[in-house]
């Protein structure tokens, strides 16, 4: 569900040219990211994000996952701020997370 999803973001417009300079097709990069993934069962949770209820999807992952973080840039999961003590935060935060001494 989630390579899904993550497929049709990156089908967007706003992201063809950053996929095309990067020399590999969506494919390839779907793909790839595929290889580094763990499937993971969705753990049940209760409807969480009322406004898009696909987005209970990234936070039932994160759960069965024992994820330490959920990224994401989605509005709706953002204002969460937390969901079941695992942090939502933007992109650039993580990297920050995850570099830090």
């Amino acid at each position: 569900m989630l390579l899904a999803e993550l497929t049709r973001i990156l089908r967007r417009t706003k992201f063809a040219r950053v996929i095309t300079a990067s020399g590999a097709s969506l494919d390839d990069l779907i793909l790839g990211y595929a290889d580094l993934a763990t499937l993971t069962v969705p753990a049940p949770i209760p409807p969480t994000v009322l406004r898009d209820p696909d987005d209970d999807h990234v936070l039932a992952c994160a759960v069965a996952a024992q994820a330490d973080l959920i990224v994401s840039g989605d509005t709706d999961l953002l204002t969460l701020k937390t969901f079941r003590d695992i942090p939502i935060v933007l992109p650039a935060e993580a990297l920050r997370i995850v570099t830090a001494p």
